[in-house]
């Protein structure tokens, strides 16, 4: 019997007590000079990123590897990206950060790829082009498919917040679109709220009660767990609260996979507080 995201998500998060999804954003230039030994950078990427997810796992309930980091490594990063998802465990889900977004005819491909081939647990969407570059994701069942909202990063004030209709900001108009088109589809639509607007995430919570939410921005980035919580956390709408380069990069020494641990497990207790 099919389940749904969202199902998964609230059982995972009940049986581990956490909302943490740990970004993995393998960076080799900030590897410990363990894994700047001369190996591949193929080689590099794999052994931190598997000793990342085995130290954090415990802590998270979802990995969401950064498809652009592992392009970055060539033909074989798309290789070295599926050998990762094959270690992270069960009770873990899997988000495929792709940020993908183009015309329906593409998007169909782009879909099969993340869910179809790599089999993986949701992906995240630019709206820019509108429908039809969403709803080829929306088809595949058990899925969710989380669309740029509001982010996280400073030029999301440029066009987000910038320009509005009806007096209303763009992201605002976006979440509503993602609201209806998520509506009698196979799959789940959900939302890309950063930590950094928390205004923006309570507003947009109010907006779409129901939609789970992938809230980045915590850590690195300065948006505080409480506030998240406080806005987005609801008994009706799933969250979960990612970090990555303050939980990768909490050491670049030999310590990296328990300073990992440590940062995950921080962060679990602050959302949890």
């Amino acid at each position: 019997m099919s389940t749904s995201f969202s199902t998964r998500l609230r059982r995972l998060q009940s049986q581990k007590d956490t909302a943490v999804c740990v970004g993995l954003d393998p960076d080799p230039a900030r590897f410990p000079p363990a894994l700047q030994d001369g190996r591949l950078r193929t080689d590099a990427v794999r052994a931190f990123c598997t000793t990342i997810v085995e130290a954090t796992a415990p802590y998270a309930c979802a990995f969401k590897p950064n498809f652009a980091f592992f392009e970055a490594l060539g033909p074989a990063g798309l290789t070295v990206l599926d050998q990762v998802v094959a270690t992270i465990p069960d009770d873990c889900l899997v988000l495929g950060d792709a940020k993908r977004g183009d015309i329906g005819h593409s998007a169909r491909f782009y879909a099969a790829s993340i869910y179809e081939e790599l089999g993986l647990d949701a992906c995240t969407v630019s709206p820019y082009l509108g429908r039809d570059s969403a709803t080829p994701f929306l088809e595949h069942e058990n899925t969710c498919t989380f669309v740029l909202a509001r982010t996280s990063n400073d030029g999301a004030e440029d066009l987000q917040e910038a320009c509005t209709c009806n007096g209303l900001p763009l992201y605002r108009h976006v979440a509503q679109r993602v609201k209806d088109w998520g509506t009698g589809a196979a799959g789940e639509a959900g939302l890309v709220v950063g930590a950094t607007a928390p205004a923006a995430l309570h507003d947009l919570r109010s907006l779409c009660p129901s939609l789970p939410f992938l809230i980045p921005g915590v850590g690195a980035q300065g948006g505080r767990p409480s506030a998240v919580m406080e806005a987005a956390a609801t008994e009706e709408g799933p969250v979960l609260v990612n970090s990555s380069r303050s939980i990768l990069y909490a050491s670049e020494g030999p310590d990296y996979a328990a300073a990992a641990a440590e940062a995950a497990r921080t962060l679990r207790d602050a959302l949890n507080g």
